[in-house]
């Protein structure tokens, strides 16, 4: 039986701290998975993942000690069950913005009785036997909560039987809500909608978490509850190492 490492920590209340992948290299995930991170996230929304890349990506995360996720194009049956079918032992849905939507995302994520996901998972072997008996209890599922419609009915949302968790899209979240960032009044709005879907998650039993750009983003927001972070990508950490030895080598 496989054990969701990352899942299980944070059921016990430790954060889960991952690695975004975006830019379609499995050599990239290569050098990323054995770092440490406790999970690594295939991003099939916004990048550069094909279905045989992503599959191939999955086994490369498990191979260096991981847990291998994935964020789905969009809240779609067909998607949702493909990548699970591959091998993803986390799934994110983006773009949940009411009860019912959460309910699409179970509905295509859990086998029956809780769900309606199809039984014929082909890539799963390398997570070990018996997969269908387990797979409900070890995969981790987290939806989006990136709009002003979202955050507002993000209890009712994550009190929907089958969703773990959250993943709050700051950026999108400020967009969809019209908010400047740039002034006091923005960033205030911001920052209390983020910590008021950090309270319906706990409110409602289950794991928030939140999508960061950086160490000291992820720091930030671990100490504000969450569980579930992720810390940057594989396509943003080579262009500030990139401006980081420019900047040095324009100095020296």
């Amino acid at each position: 039986m496989y054990t969701n490492k990352a899942k299980q920590k944070m059921l016990m209340g430790e954060p889960a701290v991952g690695a975004e992948v975006g830019l379609g290299s499995i050599l990239s995930v290569e050098r990323i998975s054995p770092l440490g991170f406790d999970f690594v996230l295939v991003d099939n929304q916004h990048g550069y993942w094909s279905a045989e890349t992503s599959m191939a990506a999955f086994r490369m995360i498990h191979a260096g000690g991981t847990v291998p996720m994935a964020r789905v194009g969009k809240n779609e049956f067909a998607a949702i069950g493909r990548l699970l079918d591959m091998g993803c032992m986390g799934i994110v849905i983006p773009m949940v913005n009411t009860v019912e939507e959460a309910q699409q995302a179970v509905f295509a994520a859990r086998y029956p009785p809780m769900g309606g996901r199809s039984i014929g998972p082909f890539g799963t072997e390398f997570l070990g036997e018996n997969y269908d008996d387990w797979a409900d209890k070890e995969i981790f599922l987290a939806v989006q909560i990136e709009t002003g419609q979202g955050a507002e009915n993000a209890k009712e949302i994550m009190e929907v039987d089958g969703i773990d968790g959250c993943w709050i899209g700051p950026g999108d979240l400020s967009r969809y809500m019209r908010l400047d960032l740039n002034t006091d009044n923005g960033r205030e709005i911001h920052q209390q909608t983020i910590r008021k879907v950090i309270s319906d998650s706990k409110e409602a039993g289950k794991i928030p978490g939140i999508s960061t750009p950086s160490a000291g983003q992820a720091k930030h927001w671990m100490d504000q509850g969450c569980l579930f972070v992720t810390a940057g990508s594989d396509s943003e950490w080579v262009v500030e190492k990139s401006i980081e030895v420019l900047g040095d080598l324009r100095q020296a």
